[in-house]
């Protein structure tokens, strides 16, 4: 096996074997307290929609680059690299559209009750559901160039200088104009909310800031020190390190893919397009991470679950009877 080929499916390895448990431990932590509770608040079903995302981008194209890197098994051919490649940028987009809505309504949350931006938050809570709906559509939509222009790698003899190299995958656009096209639609879908996001972020940011300020100054002049607002706190900054962590891989994520829209040929290694979803797929590997650690909620349902098995063993062992 070529050196290349066994560091790309080591790497691949390792984002599978962290963004697969991890994503799933988070969608089972919330899925226990829909079961306990009958209902999620908006932000816990955004994580959770998030969760699912993050989880079908590490299974769908993680999982099996490592599979064909390490020659486990032969998959990519016309039909599933088509596929794959489909569901992995569908996925990869609702994921930046998640982390914004996200970010957005974490923002919105920190309004005063009463004002214009509460009643916003309101509307978004009441209409979730039809604002993942339109997200899906539009992230599908704008990825039906995987489905029209995606071949296998034994095809690649037939190569124009229009096409994209993902190693077992070829990306093959019939004309310079639907490349940079194509190109240009996926960088403005991943700007927007990259922009938005950040944008509320730091909201959230100055919002903390001066809240801060306003709870040294009541500690100061009054011995009961009101910290009511920590949980809100705690959700607003996790929020923020989520957003940090998405600017930088997915920044580094485009910075790549406009690089790879200016070459004139179509490169004959795949390194630029590696790293590309390696630092997509970072993402999705590392956020379940960041959640575990700070939701509480997630933290007390795992815990809760990983104590109850032990506890059920030991009551229906003989000895216990």
């Amino acid at each position: 096996m070529p050196s290349e080929e066994f560091v790309r499916g080591m790497l691949y390895l390792s984002l599978t074997a962290v963004g697969v448990p991890g994503n799933t431990a988070v969608i089972v932590a919330f899925l226990l307290l829909l079961y306990q509770e009958s209902r999620l608040l908006a932000a816990d079903a955004i994580v959770l929609h998030l969760a699912c995302a993050n989880l079908l981008v590490v299974g769908t194209r993680c999982l099996l680059e490592t599979l064909a890197s390490l020659h486990v098994a032969s998959i990519f051919g016309d039909m599933s690299c088509k596929a794959v490649i489909f569901i992995y940028r569908t996925c990869r987009a609702l994921s930046i559209w998640l982390t914004f809505l996200l970010s957005a309504y974490q923002c919105l949350s920190i309004a005063p009750p009463g004002s214009h931006w509460a009643s916003i938050r309101t509307l978004v809570a009441q209409y979730l559901l039809s604002v993942f709906l339109f997200l899906w559509v539009l992230n599908t939509s704008m990825t039906t160039a995987a489905i029209l222009f995606s071949f296998g790698s034994k095809n690649d003899s037939s190569l124009t200088n229009n096409g994209i190299n993902v190693q077992f995958c070829y990306v093959n656009f019939p004309s310079k104009q639907s490349k940079e096209a194509n190109g240009a639609a996926q960088v403005c879908r991943d700007v927007v909310p990259m922009a938005l996001m950040t944008l509320a972020s730091l909201i959230i940011l100055i919002f903390l800031y001066k809240h801060s300020r306003q709870v040294k100054g009541l500690r100061s002049s009054s011995s009961g020190g009101g910290g009511s607002s920590g949980a809100e706190q705690r959700a607003a900054k996790v929020v923020v390190v989520l957003v940090t962590l998405y600017v930088v891989l997915y920044g580094v994520d485009n910075g790549l893919w406009v690089y790879t829209l200016t070459v004139r040929k179509t490169m004959s290694s795949s390194l630029i397009s590696d790293l590309r979803i390696f630092f997509s797929s970072l993402y999705a590997a590392l956020s379940p991470l960041v959640i575990i650690a700070s939701n509480r909620k997630v933290n007390s349902r795992l815990r809760c679950a990983a104590h109850e098995k032990p506890v059920m063993e030991k009551a229906t062992s003989p000895s216990s009877v």
